[in-house]
């Protein structure tokens, strides 16, 4: 019986070939080289042998322990530091995708941001009765935590921006949440139906995915405790939308200043 091997094993295999010639031939830069080159490729294609063997459990425990033997036991004085409180300098509201995650696209650290993810990294405006969950993480981090920095980031191919913008017309939701909760931006798919709605779909999605992010610095503003901060020039809000095809993020910041008043003299 002819004996089958996975992609990875044999990866391996030619990992252990190319460093027996190396050493042969005392090409030690060269083998470092290759063995890390292949290393990557082993990465790989595990990824694609997983489908049938892929085990949550040894993921979670080897990423924990990853996480111990580079971070938490690698760093203990700032773990102890995080453990006594968190003092965050940013707010940052991200979407679910599994592709953006900030604390590897902008390299946060624990203890360095208050995280918010949902469908298309949304804000909706001040409302007691709706969205009490978005309400409660910007109240606690802007009241309580005293966050200096509030960033909205989108990015590209969202799915979110892409439901919103095929979402029909006649107001059939398929979906029990989803449909609801884009609809939040629904002023950025229109201004983008309006001024957009010649370009090619995929290109409209990606402008709505950068309004939609103006549109939650907007929404961010009707929140008391926001507006406060702003006033007293305590926070500042920023908008950035990270592309994951070419590798490049835009990042702005919303600029507000109240207008000289209008003095109306009396009658």
């Amino acid at each position: 019986m002819t004996q089958q091997y996975s992609t990875s094993e044999v990866a391996t295999q030619d990992l252990k070939k190319k460093l027996t010639i190396s050493e042969k031939e005392g090409q030690e830069d060269v083998a470092a080289k290759e063995t890390e080159e292949l290393r990557a490729e082993i990465s790989s294609q595990a990824g694609h042998d997983h489908c049938a063997s892929f085990d949550p459990v040894h993921k979670i425990i080897k990423g924990f322990k990853y996480f111990l033997d580079n971070k938490f036991n690698k760093y203990p004085q700032w773990f102890q530091q995080l453990a006594e409180g968190q003092h965050p300098k940013f707010l940052v509201f991200a979407c679910s995708d599994s592709r953006v995650s900030p604390s590897h696209v902008l390299n946060f650290q624990p203890g360095e941001a208050f995280m918010a993810r949902n469908i298309a990294n949304l804000v909706p405006a001040f409302n007691k009765l709706r969205y009490s969950g978005v309400g409660a993480i910007i109240e606690y981090a802007v009241a309580e935590l005293k966050v200096e920095n509030i960033l909205v980031i989108g990015h590209s191919r969202c799915g979110g921006i892409q439901r919103l913008m095929s979402h029909p017309e006649d107001g059939s939701v398929p979906y029990d949440f989803i449909d609801d909760w884009v609809q939040i931006a629904l002023t950025a798919k229109a201004k983008v139906k309006a001024e957009y709605g010649n370009l090619p779909f995929e290109e409209q999605c990606e402008i709505c995915a950068q309004e939609a992010v103006n549109l939650s610095l907007v929404n961010l503003q009707t929140y008391p405790y926001v507006q406060r901060a702003i006033q007293d020039k305590k926070l500042a809000l920023r908008g950035a939308h990270y592309d994951f095809v070419v590798g490049s993020l835009k990042l702005w910041e919303l600029e507000t200043k109240i207008s000289d008043p209008i003095i109306i003299p009396p009658s």
